[in-house]
């Protein structure tokens, strides 16, 4: 039986803390106030997307204007944009056309087809599973006490080292950075935090 689709939302752009000219685009499941999916993008992206989000039109067309115009005028229209999987640490998804008669799906990188969603005014979906996966969740709770040992930029090019100071931490510890993480809009190591809370519930199936 085909999975639930959950409706996503564009919550915004936040500039990466980490890595020069890459950005953390950041989707909220609709209606759902406590998740948020951050997805690493590159500059390129981050631009035709921060465009489209404040509704300005260029003097030429970008590449993802062109798409939406291409579309239109061969009758095809823009019926979603589909997260449907996660895999390695990377997001897939497809662009759903429909002219009346056919449905095409084409792939596309995640931060494609949401600026031409964006562009389009058509819906972004994904699934049950990768919102639950994937999500970080916002839990309303105490102020936690502050952590000892908290990553920092050279922990990130440095797996040994990232592995030491992850290894000693309580699910709860890393559940209250991964938030920290979040509120300060510092999605790279909200990532970090979330796929070592992954890595280890997955580890625990297996056993």
């Amino acid at each position: 039986m085909e999975e639930k689709k959950v409706k996503l939302k564009v919550q915004g752009l936040a500039n990466s803390q980490v890595k020069s000219g890459a950005y953390a685009l950041v989707l909220a499941g609709d209606g759902d106030g406590m998740r948020r999916i951050p997805v690493i993008i590159g500059m390129f992206e981050a631009q035709s997307i921060a465009v489209a989000l404040e509704k300005i039109t260029p003097p030429r067309p970008l590449t993802h204007d062109l798409f939406v115009a291409c579309t239109k005028a061969t009758g095809f229209l823009l019926k979603e944009v589909f997260i449907y999987r996660f895999n390695d640490g990377i997001f897939y998804s497809e662009i759903v056309l429909d002219n009346g008669r056919n449905e095409v799906r084409i792939d596309s990188r995640t931060s494609d087809a949401i600026a031409i969603a964006l562009r389009a005014g058509c819906e972004i979906y994904t699934t049950e599973t990768i919102l639950r996966k994937c999500g970080i969740i916002l839990e309303e709770e105490e102020e936690p006490e502050p952590l000892p040992e908290e990553l920092t930029e050279e922990d990130l090019h440095d797996p040994a080292e990232l592995g030491k100071k992850l290894h000693p931490l309580k699910r709860k510890e890393i559940r209250a950075r991964m938030e920290k993480a979040v509120a300060e809009e510092n999605y790279e190591f909200a990532k970090i935090y979330r796929d070592e809370l992954l890595r280890r519930e997955e580890e625990n199936n297996s056993n």
